[in-house]
């Protein structure tokens, strides 16, 4: 029976890079699971989790099967209790459905694993190896703000505020990456691809 490849998490504040440091390990042929695009699709298909969410948060919840994701998003913010109840029933799933995405992935010498509260979630103990991506807090809301012209510099400064700080995420994690435009980013990633391919 074939082992489960090392799986590598992903996971860093708003801002800091991620996805784009995930789009370097896929051109080496590395695939990459994004938690929270899985989620997305997870609570507009899986049939238990879409009645679950109904019957937490309402039906207006969902427009026919799409995820009225504007309503569910003014139920949580701003609501410590309500938020914690949504991730009590989609992060389950997205770990249930990580787990079953690498068992399909056997030839690999590993695999990535992206996600925004991977610490915050508890998913980065299912994880061999944890990699923070980090820059300043300024660039990273530089880049939010530039992304995302719907938010305000408020709103930015609120979301950060409430995931855990660079310094808590660093200090579990097995490899750092800077991501500040100073420090190349296709060098360091190489160097990890270069530990991770011959450790397994």
């Amino acid at each position: 029976m074939s082992r489960i490849p090392l799986q590598l998490g992903v996971t860093g504040g708003l801002g800091a890079g991620k996805s784009m440091v995930c789009e370097i390990f896929q051109s080496l042929g590395i695939p990459v699971y994004n938690a929270d695009h899985r989620a997305r699709w997870l609570m507009e298909n899986e049939e238990e989790l879409i009645e679950a969410i109904k019957k937490k948060f309402g039906d207006k919840t969902y427009s026919g099967p799409k995820l009225n994701r504007d309503y569910l998003a003014s139920q949580v913010f701003d609501n410590p209790e309500k938020l914690g109840a949504l991730n009590a029933l989609v992060h389950p799933r997205v770990r249930v459905d990580g787990k079953n995405w690498a068992k399909t992935r056997l030839d690999y010498s590993y695999l990535v694993r992206e996600a925004a509260l991977m610490i915050e979630s508890g998913s980065y103990k299912d994880m061999d190896y944890l990699l923070v991506v980090t820059a300043p807090e300024y660039i990273r809301k530089q880049r939010v703000l530039k992304r995302d012209p719907f938010r305000s510099p408020e709103e930015v400064d609120d979301i950060m505020a409430s995931q855990l700080s660079e310094e808590e995420k660093i200090k579990l994690s097995d490899f750092v990456l800077v991501n500040d435009g100073k420090n190349l980013l296709i060098p360091q990633v190489l160097k990890i691809h270069e530990n991770l391919s011959t450790t397994h």
